[in-house]
């Protein structure tokens, strides 16, 4: 049976990454939490924890996971680290006597307890008094509701978590309300009001990307352009010595990076590079969510044969964040930079032979199973191979964040 396993961030205020909730599907069948939430819960602590390694998932953050009734009466959790995970109790779980001893005894572990989707009801007071951290989703709940229990519980020292946070807006309002922790897709969306403009950024990195896609562009002229930009020199070594490539040699100059990395490779380097570069004061999540989307996107472009140049989708997938990067719109960008006309009609919004392996990309990236395995099927692709491209995805974007992007 396949696991489906994705994550999404979770905030600090500051928009930092706090921690990652794990969200998983077993085979093509069962969301989760569901009328199996059992074995899949135990499945996916399984596959992460003592197979994938729970640090390579999360990037040594704290991990939110659901728990079942069973699960928290058996006390599963007791396997797993305190110190990196979070146990969050489902909304529907009902909070009887036995439930409460388990957390209890958790929390007396050292373990974080967090509420799902929290509705109150007096039953649940025992539980509000366990945990630690208690989640609103802002997708269901009213606005009165919101700050009502923004009222009661940030004076009694819970943590609040604003979960399904889709705008700015909604951000700013759990911000003011003094909520703690925030979970959802507000980080990707551009802030139109602030326009960055694009012109009178980096020129020299584009000044490269442009050189690299001549025709007739030769090795020493782009190791001239790069060895003239320090940073630049530095970010490309430091890339190719880091552990995700395991070199038993050191790549000590500029030129032989060039070669190793190849025309396409050094294009996806200096893309990344310059998005880095236009995204520091946006979350790093962001530009990491980037690398991610565009190694899944290249990924299923390989595994799909290769009908469509999977260096393209590699580079559609990178710049569909750029409007959040910049505060713009999608059409406003597209006219400076140096892309192809499908990748900007496919990021502008049309649909073209480049869509569906966005839309699987995000889907996925979003845990929308059963749209990411429609997506799926109309590529022609075998679903069990995107497990493995999104956690290799993870993986490079991890290694190309450490060193130094």
């Amino acid at each position: 049976m396949d696991i489906y396993i994705a994550r999404q961030p979770i905030f600090t205020r500051g928009k930092q990454i706090f921690a990652y909730e794990l969200l998983f599907r077993d085979g093509t069948e069962n969301s989760f939490p569901g009328t199996e939430g059992n074995n899949a819960t135990s499945r996916v602590l399984s596959n992460t924890f003592f197979t994938s390694g729970i640090e390579q998932i999360t990037g040594g953050k704290r991990a939110f996971i659901n728990f079942t009734r069973e699960l928290l009466i058996g006390k599963i959790p007791l396997l797993f680290p305190s110190q990196i995970t979070t146990v969050e109790v489902l909304e529907n779980v009902i909070p009887d006597g036995p439930v409460i001893e388990s957390c209890r005894e958790l929390s007396g572990k050292g373990y974080t307890i967090a509420l799902d989707d929290f509705e109150y009801t007096p039953p649940m007071e025992p539980l509000i008094e366990i945990s630690e951290i208690i989640k609103v989703d802002f997708a269901k709940s009213t606005r009165e509701q919101i700050r009502a229990f923004a009222d009661r519980f940030t004076c009694s020292g819970k943590k609040l978590l604003a979960e399904k946070v889709e705008t700015n807006e909604e951000f700013e309002e759990a911000l003011k309300l003094g909520y703690s922790y925030f979970q959802g897709y507000f980080f990707s969306k551009p802030q139109l009001i602030r326009r960055t403009d694009i012109s009178a950024l980096k020129v020299n990195i584009l000044g490269i990307m442009s050189e690299v896609g001549k025709e007739d562009y030769r090795v020493g002229t782009l190791q001239k352009l790069i060895e003239q930009d320090v940073g630049i020199s530095y970010k490309l070594l430091r890339y190719l010595n880091s552990p995700f490539y395991r070199r038993v040699q050191e790549v000590s100059s500029i030129r032989q990076a060039i070669v190793l990395l190849g025309e396409k490779g050094i294009k996806q380097f200096l893309s990344v590079i310059f998005l880095a570069e236009i995204s520091q004061d946006k979350p790093d999540e962001l530009l990491k969510s980037s690398i991610i989307r565009a190694r899944i996107c290249e990924g299923i472009g390989m595994a799909t044969g290769g009908r469509i140049d999977p260096s393209e989708l590699f580079t559609l997938g990178l710049f569909s964040h750029i409007d959040a990067i910049l505060d713009n719109s999608m059409e406003d960008i597209m006219k400076t930079l140096p892309l192809t006309s499908e990748i900007k009609s496919t990021l502008t919004g049309s649909r073209t032979a480049l869509s569906t392996y966005l839309d699987l990309t995000r889907c996925y990236q979003q845990a929308s199973w059963d749209s990411a395995l429609q997506a799926a099927s109309t590529l022609g692709l075998a679903p069990d191979r995107l497990p493995e491209i999104y956690w290799k995805a993870i993986q490079f974007a991890d290694s190309v964040c450490m060193a130094g992007t």
